[in-house]
C-alpha cells in the first residue's frame, strides 16, 4: 500500500508542478493594454491583446495601459516674478504610446512624469506675474503641456492637456486685490462721469449757439421753465428772471403806432 502511494506521489508531484508552470505562463492582455517581455533580462517583444504565453524564469513581462491617464499634481509654492507667493495645482493628462521605452527608458513611469509636471509649473509659474497667471491661464496651460510633453517623449509618453486648477492666494494678497479692483471701479467712474460732463457740456454749447441766433427760442424756453415750474411746484410765488430784451420786444410792440 506505501508503495503504490509512493507511486503515484512520484507521478502527482510532476504533474502539478508542470500544471503550475503553466497556469503561471498564461497571461491574458487586455485590449488597452501592452505587454512588455523581457528574455533573460533583454528586450524581446511587445505582445499584443489576447491570451499570451510567458515562461517563468525566463521571460519577465511587465504591463502597460495604454489609456488616458488622469494625474493630480500636488499643489505647489511658486514665487511669482513680482514676488507674490502662491500655491498651485494643475492636472496632467497624458498616455503611453511606446510600451518600450516607458520601461525601458525610465524607472516608475508615473513618478517620473509626475515629478516633472510638478518641477515645470514651479519653473513656468515663476517666469510670469500674478496678474498674467489670473488672466492668462489658457496660455500658460499650453505651454507647460509643450515643455512636458517635449520632454516625456523619450520616456514614450504624449501629454494631451495640463490643466491649472486652482491658485490660492494668503489673506493679505486677497484684500490687496480686494482695495484694488475697489480703487480701479472708482477711476472708472470718475472717467465715465468726466466723458458726460464734457459731453453734456459740448450739447450746452451748441444749444446756445442756436439760441444766440434765434432770440425767439430763448422766449419760448423761459415759457417751457414757467410752465414746467408751474406744474411741478406747488406754491403761489414764482419767482424767474425776465430778460430785458423780451421786456424792450413786448413793449416795442405795444405802442401806438404813429400815422
Amino acid at each position: 500500500m506505501d508503495m503504490l502511494i509512493y507511486t503515484y506521489m512520484e507521478y502527482i508531484v510532476p504533474v502539478a508542478l508542470i500544471i503550475g508552470l503553466l497556469a503561471l505562463s498564461f497571461k491574458i492582455v487586455n485590449e488597452y493594454e501592452r505587454l512588455v517581455v523581457l528574455f533573460l533580462g533583454r528586450f524581446q517583444t511587445v505582445k499584443k491583446p489576447g491570451l499570451r504565453i510567458v515562461v517563468p524564469g525566463i521571460q519577465k513581462a511587465f504591463r502597460v495601459d495604454l489609456r488616458v491617464i488622469t494625474m493630480d499634481v500636488p499643489p505647489q509654492d511658486v514665487i511669482s516674478k513680482d514676488n507674490v507667493t502662491v500655491r498651485v495645482n494643475a492636472v496632467l493628462y497624458f498616455r503611453v504610446v511606446d510600451p518600450e521605452k516607458a520601461i525601458i527608458q525610465v524607472e516608475h513611469f508615473l513618478v517620473a512624469i509626475n515629478q516633472l509636471a510638478q518641477t515645470t509649473l514651479r519653473s513656468v509659474l515663476g517666469q510670469h506675474d500674478l496678474d498674467e497667471m489670473l488672466s492668462e491661464r489658457e496660455k500658460l496651460n499650453e505651454n507647460i503641456q509643450e515643455i512636458i510633453d517635449k520632454r516625456a517623449d523619450a520616456w514614450g509618453i504624449k501629454v494631451i492637456n495640463v490643466e491649472i486648477k486652482h491658485i490660492d492666494l494668503n489673506d493679505s494678497m486677497i484684500r490687496a486685490i480686494a482695495k484694488q479692483a475697489e480703487a480701479e471701479r472708482e477711476r472708472r467712474a470718475k472717467v465715465i462721469h468726466a466723458e458726460g460732463e464734457y459731453q453734456a457740456s459740448e450739447k450746452l454749447l451748441a444749444a446756445a449757439e442756436v439760441i444766440s441766433q434765434n432770440p425767439q427760442a430763448l422766449q419760448l424756453r423761459y415759457l417751457q421753465t414757467l410752465s414746467d415750474i408751474s406744474t411741478k411746484e406747488k406754491t403761489n410765488t414764482i419767482v424767474f428772471p425776465f430778460p430785458v430784451e423780451m421786456m424792450q420786444s413786448i413793449f416795442k410792440d405795444n405802442q401806438p403806432k404813429q400815422k
